[in-house]
This record gives structure tokens, sequence and C-alpha cells, in this order.
């Protein structure tokens, strides 16, 4: 169990945010008292300026008791708390932003928690029913966001770029590395639920900032999205790839199960219907790739030694299995492609159904390809023991 807390760093980037960081670092200081009836003796404030054009740094300075750390050039938010981070002394390092949106009267409840629960981050959720202000479209979307991190990590989660939270420093090694944009949260979110780390959910109101808002709906979006897909892959491939091939797979079946039923009742294929099985094999082939994609990916991050924490090994039945799986697949496809070619030879002629040739191109192709990624697991396990194996028949006299 970890010990409990006695000192804290509140970490708070700023940029552009002169009208709104005097109230903010006001309001941060007030909470001296309350802190301290948490257990939190020492507090810290590093305000760290990201290249602001404004008086933001000048506003700061006059604060004898704030610490002002200074970026010669806008790097990014993600980038301004990383600074802090290692600028920052507390055995608890909190963040929020420089606007005025999170509470800073919430502090000491986060703090109490972090100490009470043994917890490696404490994230204050906007979601949770306290009153907010955030803008419906923003909430909306926060909402898909933290069901897809519910999703992707198989824990449940509410605000998955909450702005606000008390991160235990011990736990920022296992959360490392960190994007320099606003996608730091959401990443942040998605690693500590794949190492493992001990996260709790407070409620806090959330209000309307001060200024204009930094954040872009749609582009911002789009990168928090792919920043969760992005990095549970990384943790997880067959969890993204995986679900992605076996929904392929679906369809396909969904698509082609109307033609294949009209083959059989009338040995034919309606013209309108061929279009659709091109479709079908095609979408089947990306299914089968994608999906084996997922599987060989796992296995693979698995021998790597700095992702064994996150990742989990294929099993030796597993990957013969796949193997059999692809060597029936090939077995498959050249039967049905069998006869054809046999006619061909001998009369140079084919009368077979065209559907039997592709049918069984699709098989062969979709069994070469699971071979050949047993083939490439094979290999990069050879490469990934050689040098154990190698000390080991070093110590043979």
């Amino acid at each position: 169990m970890s010990s409990k807390p006695h000192s804290l760093s509140v970490v708070i980037p700023a940029y552009n945010e002169e009208a709104a960081i005097d109230a903010i670092l006001d309001r941060v200081l007030a909470q001296r008292e309350a802190l301290r009836l948490s257990g939190i003796t020492t507090l810290e404030v590093v305000v760290v300026d990201d290249g602001s054009r404004d008086r933001t740094a000048e506003r700061v300075a006059a604060h004898a008791d704030v610490r002002l750390v200074r970026h010669p050039r806008n790097q990014g938010y993600g980038a301004a708390l990383k600074t802090g981070f290692a600028a920052a002394g507390g055995e608890l390092i909190a963040f929020l932003d420089a606007d005025g949106t999170y509470p800073p009267e919430q502090l000491d409840a986060l703090c109490r928690i972090a100490g009470e629960d043994d917890a490696d981050m404490v994230v204050g959720s906007r979601m949770l029913g306290e009153t907010s202000g955030m803008p419906v479209i923003r909430r909306i979307g926060n909402s898909l966001f933290a069901v897809l991190l519910t999703l992707v990590a198989g824990r449940r989660v509410s605000d998955s770029a909450s702005g606000m939270r008390v991160i235990r420093r011990t736990a920022l090694p296992a959360l490392y590395p960190l994007p320099d944009g606003l996608n730091f949260t959401p990443v942040m979110s998605v690693r500590a639920l794949y190492e493992g780390l001990r996260v709790v959910e407070v409620a806090i109101p959330y209000d309307q900032r001060v200024g204009q808002s930094k954040l872009s709906v749609a582009h911002d979006g789009l990168r928090f999205l792919g920043s969760i897909v992005w990095t549970a892959a990384l943790y997880n491939p067959i969890g993204i790839f995986g679900v992605a091939g076996l929904a392929l797979l679906v369809l396909a079946v969904i698509l082609g199960l109307p033609p294949v039923l009209h083959y059989a009742h009338y040995r034919n294929v309606a013209e309108d219907q061929i279009y659709r099985l091109f479709a079908v094999l095609i979408i089947t082939t990306a299914g089968i790739n994608v999906g084996v994609f997922g599987l060989m990916s796992r296995a693979i991050f698995h021998l790597v030694p700095e992702t064994k924490r996150g990742a989990h090994g294929l099993s030796r039945r597993v990957e013969n299995g796949l193997l059999w799986v692809g060597i029936a697949l090939l077995a498959g496809g050249g039967t049905l492609m069998l006869p054809s070619f046999i006619e061909w030879l001998r009369t140079d002629h084919i009368t077979w159904h065209w559907s039997y040739f592709a049918a069984g191109g699709t098989l062969m192709l979709a069994g070469l390809q699971l071979s050949t990624w047993f083939l490439l697991l094979i290999m990069v396990r050879e490469l990934s023991t050689r040098p154990d194996r190698v000390r080991e028949d070093s110590r043979h006299d």
C-alpha cells in the first residue's frame, strides 16, 4: 500500500489567459486550509506559460508564492503539463485549466480520496451529475468518448478527457509517453486503465470558461477519437482489429446469404447479385486480414519486453490453430478451383460457374495470409529470444 501523501503540486498550463489567471490562482491558493484538513501540509503552485503573447506571465509573476515556468514558444497543452510535472516537487500532482472552468475548491476532496483509497489517479468527472456549464455538443462528444473507452478498456469511465486530476508522482512513469496537444487527457486515461493503475472518478461541477475556448469541437474531437483508438490498439490490438475484422465477416455473411440461397435454389446468379458477391469476397478477405492482423500484433507486442505488461501473447495452441486454419482454407480453396483448372487444361475452356473460381481464390488468399502470418510470428519469436539463447549457450563448457 502506498504511503499517505502530504505534499501537493498544482500545475496550471496557461496560454493567453491574462483575463482569468489571477482569479484561478487566488482560488487555488485559498485552498491551503482545506487541504491541510485533508492531510496536505505543503502546497506548491506551478504555472507553465506556454508562449503567451499577452500579459499572462506578468500577471503570474505578481504572485510571490506561485512558481512561473515559461516556454519561449507555444508547444501545446500536453507539453505545458509535462513541463509542469517535471518542475513539480509534490508527492501528489494535480492539474487544472487556467480559464476557471474547473473548481479548485474540489482539490481537497480529490486529494483525500487519493490518500484514503490508495488511488494512483483521481479524476474530477464533469459527467457524474454535478452542475455543468459544458456546451451540449461537447457534452455529447465526451459521453461518446467515455463509452468508447469503457468498451475498449473493459472498465467503466464517465469522463475520459477531464482536465482536473490528482496523480501520484510514482504513477507518472507508467503513464508516459503522453502527447503534447489537447489529446493529452484521453491518452492519459487509456494508459492508466491498461497499465492497471487504480483510477477513481469524483463528481465535480464545471463552469463556462473565461474568454474564448481554444478547443475545436470537430478537429480536436477527431484527434481525441484517434488517440483513444490508437493508444488502446497499442495495448490490446485484438480488442480493436479483432472486433473490426469480426464485424466485416458478419457483414460479408449478411450480404452474401441472399445470392447464395438464390444459387442453391435456382442454380444461377442474377446479374444484379454478381456485384454483391464480389463485394462479399472483398469484405471477407478484408475481415480476415484485419482480424489476423490484430491477433498477430498482440502476439508480436508480447515479445517486446517493454510491452509485456499491457499485452498478452497467443498460446501455442492458438498459434498452431491459425496455421491449420490457413492450411484448411488453402485446401478448401484449391478444391473449389481444381475442377475449373483441370477442365481448362483438358479443353482450353471452362464451363464451371465463375463463382467457384472466385470463392476458391478468396479462400486460398486468406489461407496463404494466415500461413505467412504464422511464419512471421515464428521469425519474430526467433529474433526476440536469440539474445537469451546466446547467453544460455555461452554458459556451456
